[in-house]
């Protein structure tokens, strides 16, 4: 299954307190699900963004339908897909 990562910031989302922003990581878990992805991890972070959302996918089109759910639930990001650096190196000796 491809991986991917989206790098969130909250600049436009209107948080009244931290359980109300927790309460929404079932939600997108459930939603990723019926896309035919599965939420792998979710990190708070310091720095230019405020998460990191780390899920894998059967294809593209499973990406595209998680990224919008994010989207959706006023999670702003930038999603890419991501390759484990074990297996970059077998990518890398392909060329």
């Amino acid at each position: 299954m491809p991986t991917y990562a989206t790098l969130v910031d909250l600049v436009d989302r209107d948080v009244q307190n931290a359980q109300e922003l927790a309460t929404i990581w079932g939600e997108i878990r459930t939603e990723f699900e019926t896309h035919g992805a599965e939420l792998r991890d979710s990190y708070a972070a310091l720095g230019e963004y405020d998460f990191l959302i780390v899920f894998e996918t059967d294809d593209s089109e499973a990406a595209f339908k998680s990224a919008l759910t994010l989207h959706r639930h006023g999670l702003e990001g930038n999603t890419m897909e991501v390759v484990d650096t074990d297996d970059f190196s077998d990518v890398v000796d392909e060329i």
